[in-house]
């Protein structure tokens, strides 16, 4: 990943509904959600999440999908793993970092 893909990503994701938006999708997994139950449960109304899905789906961080009669929007992981990777790239001082319960721990700090 790039430097301006990272930060059309982070500025994506840098806007309080849009963040519940990525983190429903990430927490639903490969199954997705329909724009419906994204509106259900986030409360948020359907003119709304229209917008804030498509300013994710630009900056490549949900895809969507055609399922019948119902759009199914997902989580694109392989981008989100990539702005994680970008992110910790230099972690550390370049020495590996120490994983506990799933959150890295710089061991040189």
């Amino acid at each position: 990943m790039d430097e301006t893909l990272a930060v059309k990503s982070l500025g994506a994701l840098a806007q309080e509904t849009r963040l519940r938006i990525f983190r429903a999708l990430v927490a639903q997994g490969p199954q997705g959600l329909t724009p419906g139950q994204l509106s259900e449960s986030l409360g948020v109304a359907s003119t709304a999440l229209s917008f804030h899905l498509k300013e994710l789906s630009h900056a490549g961080l949900v895809s969507q999908e055609r399922d019948g009669r119902h759009l199914i929007y997902r989580a694109e992981f392989g981008a989100m793993n990539d702005l994680l990777q970008f992110l910790t790239a230099h972690c550390c001082q370049g020495e590996p970092c120490e994983v506990t319960a799933s959150v890295p721990v710089c061991t040189a700090c």
